[in-house]
This record gives structure tokens, sequence and C-alpha cells, in this order.
């Protein structure tokens, strides 16, 4: 793999521009959620920070190290967001692991995902389908509330996870295209599913649909959407997420909307948060482009609460118990946090309670899941714990990547409580009921 070291070394001065910021105080120690299960130094912002302040040397004597000790992280943003200098630490994360992977390379397996796969949706679609119809061959239900699914055919790959399988039909083929103009609203939307609800809980998207429809807002559904980039630009692979952003930008050019809206947190802190950062990549009238996108981005919930008005409703008496957990990339990345419980109280069925640590991390971050599930399954028993306190008998969250997790750590333990996102449960309240 060819470097550009020109490029290269411009990353590293930025780094630096960027981590004089840092006091080196500790503060990140207290909301780290993987140092509170390892207590590492080498595992908290400071350690690596302190790793990457000599990052040329460190690669040159060990990369791989570096490497390994850069993706034990779940990008949270708890550091960030607690931060009292501002440091813009998730910048210099993925940063860093761009210059690692370029000086690396990628793995064989990440390879083929990301420019084989990702970046080409069609074939992405076409591996998805394939395996829509033998899934049931290597996997077995689980729990019949949750949904998950277990296999011990692939627990060499899974290891003990209960995940939510492939759904029977991905929402793309549920709802292949959309063009409906505004009604009583007077707004128009752009529907960007994701990966996940497209392909594992196209329940929801539905669910996103419906309420749309409801109270009259136009949406603009493009074909050949592709995934926001985050696996890519996560694992330091910056020219298949150039790709991703180029491709979403072509499906959405045609469009004209007033909005876009998503209900997954991290496609939506992606969008909003992580394009912007890569401006540099991209020719000025494609910077044009990205950046009408991204100021028009917004969470499903803080869209049909701030700009629809849908309000919260009286408690009932003896209605079903609901919590609600604050996914990072919503609350820490974009402060959404009001909108998803307000939605939750607006339908009168549901009594809402607050569980303890609502706004912790539970622990899945992406590949950290896969690579480091040790962490990532204790951080989230931890999340299992305080859902249980609460006496919930459903949990929602407004990310499914995070909805995967839950569902797993409450599956494996046996626990009869649902996980839903809040635009479903809100979507109960309409004509019809949810799907």
């Amino acid at each position: 793999m060819m470097i550009d070291l020109h490029k290269l070394a411009a990353m590293l001065q930025q780094l630096d521009d960027q981590m004089v910021t840092c006091m080196k105080c500790g503060m990140c120690q207290a909301v780290c959620p993987v140092f509170r299960e390892t207590l590492r130094e080498a595992d908290v912002t400071r350690g690596k920070i302190a790793l990457l302040e000599n990052l040329a040397h460190e690669m040159i004597a060990d990369a791989k190290g570096v490497q390994e000790k850069l993706n034990k992280c779940l990008l949270c943003g708890s550091c960030q967001a607690n931060c009292p200098s501002g440091v813009a630490i998730m910048d210099i994360f993925l940063k860093a692991r761009i210059i690692v992977n370029s000086y690396l390379g990628l793995p064989a397996a990440k390879k083929v995902i990301f420019k084989a796969m990702l970046t080409k949706p069609r074939l992405f679609n076409a591996l998805v389908a394939m395996g829509e119809k033998f899934q049931g061959l290597l996997a077995s239900p689980a729990d019949d509330l949750l949904g998950s699914s277990c296999s011990k055919i692939m627990s060499p790959l899974i290891g003990d996870r209960h995940f939510l399988p492939l759904a029977e039909t991905s929402f793309h083929k549920i709802v292949p295209k959309l063009d409906t103009p505004a009604g009583r609203s007077g707004l128009k939307v752009a529907f960007f599913p994701g990966c996940v609800i497209d392909k594992m809980l196209p329940r929801v998207g539905e669910a996103v649909l419906k309420v749309l429809r409801h109270h009259g807002v136009g949406v603009y559904l493009p074909p050949a959407q592709a995934c926001c980039g985050i696996p890519a630009v996560s694992s330091g692979d910056s020219e298949s997420f150039g790709k991703l952003v180029r491709l979403n930008v072509k499906a959405f050019a045609k469009g004209q909307f007033d909005h876009l809206v998503t209900a997954c947190a991290t496609c939506t802190a992606t969008i909003k948060e992580i394009w912007p950062k890569f401006m540099d990549d991209y020719s000025p009238d494609m910077q044009v482009k990205i950046r009408q996108l991204v100021d028009k981005t917004m969470d499903i919930n803080q869209f049909l609460v701030d700009r629809v008005g849908v309000q919260s409703q009286p408690a009932p008496t003896g209605g079903t118990r609901v919590t609600y957990h604050d996914p990072c990339h919503l609350k820490k990345s974009l402060g959404v946090s009001d909108q998803p419980r307000t939605l939750l109280k607006a339908n009168p069925a549901y009594n809402f309670v607050e569980m303890s640590e609502a706004d912790q991390c539970c622990g899945n971050g992406g590949t950290f899941n896969i690579q480091h599930y040790d962490v990532s399954r204790r951080i989230g028993d931890r999340k299992r714990d305080n859902i249980l306190a609460s006496n919930a008998e459903v949990v929602a969250a407004g990310c499914p990547a995070c909805m995967m997790q839950l569902t797993d750590m409450l599956s494996q333990h046996g626990d009869r409580i649902r996980v839903c996102h809040p635009v479903e449960i809100y979507a109960q309240t309409l004509i019809g009921g949810s799907r």
C-alpha cells in the first residue's frame, strides 16, 4: 500500500495542534466506561493522548500495539462531553486511526467488508438477501419476546452473543423508494434509515413512515442509499468513508426537502459531526452539497417534538412501565435527550420511569463489541442492572446499535423486557396501532 507521506505529515501536525490543549487533568477517568472496567491508563483518553504525542516514533517502534490501544475505545464521546479544556477528542482519535491505518493497511476482512461490500450498496443488499434465506440453518431462536437468536455453529465467530437476526424482508424491499408531497404540516423530509434498521429492524423504519404520514409530512426516500460511513472511518479507512459520503450525497441530491431525518443516533451524529471533519477531502462543489445535507439533518425524535410539535400526555395509572437509555451519540454528541422522553410520554398507555445512569454508555461501540466483547459485556451488564432496577417492562433507545446491545444483555439473562425505539411506542397511539 502506497502511503501519501505529505498527507500523513499534515495529519500528524494537525494532531499535535489539537492535543496541545489537553491538560492531563484526568477528568476523562471519571466518565470513561472502558476505564471503569479495566482501570488501565492506556484505556482512557489521557493515556491515549500521551501515546499520540509521539505517534510517529511509536508507529515505527510498535505500529500494531498503537493500533490495539487506539481501537480499545468505544468512541462514545463521554470524555469529550466532560472535558474542561474542550479538547476535540473524537476528532483526534478518528484522525489517529486513519494515520495508523495508512501506515499498516487495512486487515483483509475489513478490506472486503468496506471496499468490496459497503461501498457497493447493490452487492451488499444482494449478499444480505442471501443471508436472510439461509440464516435459519445457522442460528436458533433465543428469546421470543426480544426476537433474539444464538448460534452454536457460529460460536467461534460470535461467541455467546444473543443477536438480532436479519429481518425476513429488508426495509428497502418493503419500501424501495418514496416521494410524497408535504401535507397539512407543510413540511417534507428525506428519510435515511441506515444499515441496521434496513437489514434488522425494518419495523422501526415502518413506524417512522407511519408517524410522518399521520402528521402530514411529505417523505423523500431515494433508492441506492449507502451506509453513513461510521464503520469505515472508525476503522481508519478514510477512502471508503469518502466513497460512502459521495454515494449518499448523490442519492439525496435529486430531492427537495426541508430536513433529512434518521432514526439512528449513530447515523445522525456521523452525518452532522463526522462528515464535516473531512471536508478537505472533497471538491468545492461537493463540499457545498455535503454542508447543505449536514445542516438539514435531524434525529427523528427531535424532528417530531421540535418541528411537528408532539407533546407529552398525562401519565396513566397502571400503564406499561417504560424507561429510556440515552444513546451516547444522541445525548453527548447532539444534545438530544428530552425529545425522546417526550415522545414516550406522548403515548397515554405508557408510564415513563427514569433509570439510574440513563446516559451511561451501553458498551456496544460498533467494532469494539466484536474486538473487546468481554469489556463490552461487562459495561452492558451494568446497563442491564439499571434497567431491571427501574422495574420497567419496556426499555427504549433511539439507536439501533444500542437496541442490539440491550437485546443481547437482557436476552442472555432471560429478562422479559422488550426493547423498542421511541418512535415505535409513539406510533402505537396512531390509528391502527404498531405493525
